[in-house]
């Protein structure tokens, strides 16, 4: 298995035979909701990847809708044959893009690709009410191989049924927005995610080397570092190890030695 984050929450997958693009933010600039005002971000170093040297792939997995996750000038770069597997809200954009195949999965539903790999929406954040965007759990079928990914909040009564995983990939540094309260998770949540689901490897995402303008970014606060969580997975003695993924370098995960 081989994980390449490549900025903020996007991330090239390689398990199972397949690779697999998560969250794709390759273009500059990123807004939200198309206003500059209200939050525009850019990269200070340029991706590792554009659309156009990224390698081979066989699908683009979204998490969610907002433009930090489904970014329409990213996506607009890519083969539309590509099959997307998406958040109901992502899956919708992407259709009016002219995706010819996507897949909308609620939380708990599951779609297989081949033979090779299952991926199961896990409930994420609610970013307005009734509107639940998704984490997934991916699950080589030969190999048995796991990956979380939920790069907003940990949903602490799924654990029972997500059970134990062989990688966890979530925020280390929380954000609180203003109306909204910690849409993202921060050490001590991302602690307890740890400990329920007993990952061998945990990698931190949404995170980078990014500069921002406009209102929100004005008002918004992070919670905790990558060093406060390390202190308390070591203060815990969790059996994890913390794997800090520099942005375009593969890191190669040996599961279960």
């Amino acid at each position: 298995m081989k994980l390449t984050w490549i900025d903020l929450n996007s991330w090239l997958f390689q398990m199972a035979g397949l690779t697999i693009l998560v969250d794709p933010w390759l273009v500059d600039p990123m807004t939200f909701y198309g206003q500059p005002w209200l939050f525009t971000a850019r990269h200070k170093t340029p991706p590792a990847f554009t659309p156009a040297t990224l390698p081979p792939l066989d699908c683009i997995l979204l998490s969610q809708g907002l433009d930090d996750h489904c970014h329409v000038p990213t996506l607009q770069h890519l083969d539309r044959t590509l099959p997307v597997i998406a958040s109901p809200t992502a899956a919708k954009i992407v259709r009016q893009l002219g995706f010819q195949t996507v897949i909308s999965l609620q939380p708990w539903q599951t779609h297989a690709i081949a033979d090779q790999l299952s991926i199961t929406a896990i409930p994420g954040a609610e970013l307005q009410p009734g509107q639940v965007e998704n984490g997934y759990l991916l699950t080589g079928l030969r190999h048995h191989q796991t990956v979380y990914y939920e790069p907003h909040s940990f949903p602490a009564q799924a654990a029972s049924r997500i059970g134990r995983v062989d990688v966890a990939i979530a925020p280390a540094i929380g954000q609180i927005f203003p109306l909204l309260g910690q849409v993202i998770m921060g050490p001590q949540q991302t602690l307890a995610m740890l400990q329920a689901l007993q990952p061998q490897f945990y990698l931190p995402t949404t995170r980078g080397d990014i500069e921002t303008s406009g209102i929100l970014p004005k008002f918004l606060k992070t919670v905790g570092s990558l060093a406060e969580l390390q202190d308390r997975i070591a203060q815990t003695g969790l059996n994890t190890q913390f794997l800090v993924p520099q942005a375009g370098t593969p890191i190669e995960l040996a599961i279960g030695a």
